[in-house]
């Protein structure tokens, strides 16, 4: 219950944004322009200030992460065992399953991040920002994977899947955050402090981009498509990560954050990534509106199911 204030908090941001997007405030020209500084310059850069400046050394980095890759794996391998009964049941084609699939095992950073800051201050964001550095390639890796398997009409080479990881901001900001750690205590304030000012803008950026993002008006009557990655998102992932915390010992606020983490819904980037590819755009934008809408109500729950 404690917590219900900071969500709701976060809530109303997304709220704001999709209200800036629904009454035409902001034009769609404009608002493409504020996603990509977010993606691009303000968000990188608060995760390149909380890697090299996080006191990585007192959390459980290493079973967050590994927590959080295994939950993420098996949800993955479940959608793919599951594909060929959703073609043969529902008639779900490939550019479907697609959007399906990245809307079972994608997340929003910026809500993730957002939420972790609030609730649980400096800890909280360094291991958000290690759940990034674990999850992102990834992500990445498996979304392009499967879309270019059974979705695109012209697979990518090896040099453009690479290429299309490299360019990811989010990646490469961590890692430079990482190779600035041993060297942070020479680099002077007047560097420092504009990097966090800007990374501070972020997480208000990261909100209202992701209520920017959502089509409200494409929900009108959601079918089995969009409620089976809701699920998987939302309720399945988080209760398979609870499993494999408790396998690893987690406890306290690594495991609120772990949990935190699986539970949001998933990244506006997924529907970028599916109108680019060949996914099916369309219903990528009604999977992230349904979930974000759904997890004002489930993320509350998970929370408090861990006390």
């Amino acid at each position: 219950m404690s917590a219900l204030p900071n969500l709701s908090a976060v809530f109303l941001v997304i709220a704001v944004g999709a209200l800036l997007r629904a009454t035409g405030f902001i034009v769609r020209e404009d608002w493409r322009g504020f996603e990509r500084i977010t993606y691009f310059v303000l968000f990188p850069a608060m995760l390149m200030v909380t890697m090299a400046t996080a006191d990585l050394a007192s959390t459980p980095f290493i079973a967050v992460g590994s927590t959080l890759v295994l939950s993420l794996l098996t949800v993955a391998g479940g959608m793919l065992l599951l594909r060929p009964f959703l073609e043969r049941w529902i008639s779900l084609d490939g550019p479907s399953f697609s959007s399906v699939f990245q809307g079972s095992i994608r997340w929003n950073s910026f809500v993730a991040f957002a939420m972790a800051s609030s609730l649980y201050g400096k800890e909280g964001a360094a291991l958000c920002a290690v759940a990034i550095a674990a999850m992102i390639p990834l992500l990445n890796v498996l979304a392009v994977s499967v879309i270019a398997r059974y979705a695109a009409s012209k697979r990518p080479t090896n040099s453009e899947f690479i290429s299309t990881l490299l360019k990811n901001p989010f990646i490469w900001s961590c890692l430079l955050g990482l190779t600035l750690r041993p060297f942070i205590e020479f680099i002077p304030n007047f560097v420092v402090t504009p990097a966090s000012m800007i990374g501070q803008i972020s997480l208000v950026a990261g909100l209202l981009a992701a209520g920017g993002g959502l089509e409200l008006q494409r929900i009108r009557r959601p079918g089995f498509a969009h409620f089976l990655p809701s699920v998987a998102k939302l309720i399945a992932m988080p209760l398979i990560a609870s499993v494999f915390a408790s396998f690893f010992g987690i406890s306290g606020t690594p495991l609120a954050v772990t949990l935190l983490c699986m539970a949001v819904p998933t990244a506006s980037a997924s529907y970028i990534l599916a109108r680019q590819l060949g996914g099916n755009a369309v219903l990528m934008a009604e999977i992230l509106t349904l979930q974000t809408l759904a997890g004002m109500a489930t993320i509350p729950v998970i929370l408090a199911s861990i006390g």
